[in-house]
């Protein structure tokens, strides 16, 4: 029994959702991107697509380059009220990413982390903009 219905109750995904894989490497699960297209019933969309999407699966490890403008690329297409899964290697893995970089990345690309998850070997970070309205 795999853990793939799991994976995408816990990313909050439902059939119909746009999705859109952004920084995925030989190194991502497979399983995560699988499950979460089984759920949505379409192919996640590519790094170049432009279309609209309630959510953006962001692979990002420390050797990735700047996390506030991976962060702030992956927005462009985000709908509203959207949410942003950043995934990065969980703890002891190559890449790893620490917490409180990703926090404070997150806040600085006009994000709020919300919740954190671990998949794997991968750690999740839920983030999603302010509920606050934009002056």
């Amino acid at each position: 029994m795999g853990s793939g219905g799991d994976y995408a109750a816990r990313f909050g995904v439902v059939n119909g959702d746009v999705v859109q894989e952004i920084g995925w490497d030989d190194d991502a699960d497979t399983a995560i991107s699988e499950a979460i297209e089984d759920a949505i019933g379409a192919s996640l969309l590519d790094e170049d697509s432009v279309e609209l999407c309630d959510t953006i699966l962001l692979w990002h490890r420390d050797e990735d380059g700047d996390l506030v403008d991976s962060l702030v690329d992956a927005i462009r297409n985000l709908e509203e009220g959207g949410r942003v899964w950043l995934m990065t290697p969980g703890a002891g893995q190559p890449g790893g990413v620490n917490p409180g970089e990703i926090s404070e990345s997150a806040q600085l690309a006009g994000l709020v982390q919300t919740k954190a998850d671990r998949f794997g070997d991968w750690q999740g970070s839920l983030l999603t903009a302010p509920k606050a309205g934009k002056s």
